[in-house]
């Protein structure tokens, strides 16, 4: 969406695919400059519901456009069903480079939504279920922090974004896709996002 704010575009998205395109490269990272990068991908999702007001960490990140979804599934697959071999996960960072951290691959990301799976089908889970609505919560030390509030869609086993989301996290982890139906996949909808830093711009402000 072309109203998000690119100053935050920059810091979520394209600063993690530059890293992300530099670890594809071969190259050798400092590990203090991955753990922050890193942050990048893993919110406290923030939920009230049946299990409680419940904050927990998980790994996130934007998907492909509708028109774009069938074609980069397509893709996975044909790396996952492979099966397990060696250089699995350098040939899947290369595929997801490819399709959603290279440059050209920007334009084809709804920068409306973010996906991410289930694991422990815990209370995020039992929240949700009951209430959509839900808050992430980033945090790079020492100062920088967004806040995004908005709506989440739950997808079982026979939704294209339930395998679609599945296989993206298969793709570089390890292929699993018989566990795919234990593990459902969330849809986060951005309907407000707030500049929580300790900057003269931050402390709270709402900037989308």
């Amino acid at each position: 969406m072309s109203d998000i704010p690119d100053s935050f575009l920059e810091w979520l998205y394209r600063e993690r695919a530059r890293l992300i395109r530099r670890q594809a490269a071969g190259e050798s990272l400092p590990r203090g400059e991955l753990l922050l990068g890193f942050t990048r991908h893993s919110p406290a999702v923030v939920t009230c519901g049946p299990a409680g007001l419940n904050a927990s960490i998980k790994g996130i990140g934007f998907i492909p456009k509708a028109e774009y979804l069938e074609e980069t599934l397509a893709a996975y697959l044909a790396h996952i069903e492979r099966g397990w071999r060696p250089g699995y996960r350098e040939e899947g960072l290369r595929l997801l480079v490819e399709r959603l951290y290279s440059p050209p691959a920007e334009g084809r990301l709804d920068f409306s939504r973010l996906g991410t799976l289930e694991l422990a089908r815990c209370h995020t889970y039992v929240n949700l279920q009951a209430d959509p609505r839900v808050t992430l919560l980033f945090f790079e030390p020492p100062s920088v922090s967004y806040e995004l509030r908005g709506r989440a869609e739950i997808h079982q086993e026979g939704s294209p974004y339930h395998r679609f989301l599945n296989a993206q996290h298969d793709v570089f982890h390890f292929p699993h896709p018989e566990r795919w139906s234990e593990r459902p996949a969330y849809l986060f909808f951005i309907e407000e996002i707030y500049d929580n830093s300790a900057s003269e711009g931050g402390f709270g402000r709402r900037i989308y």
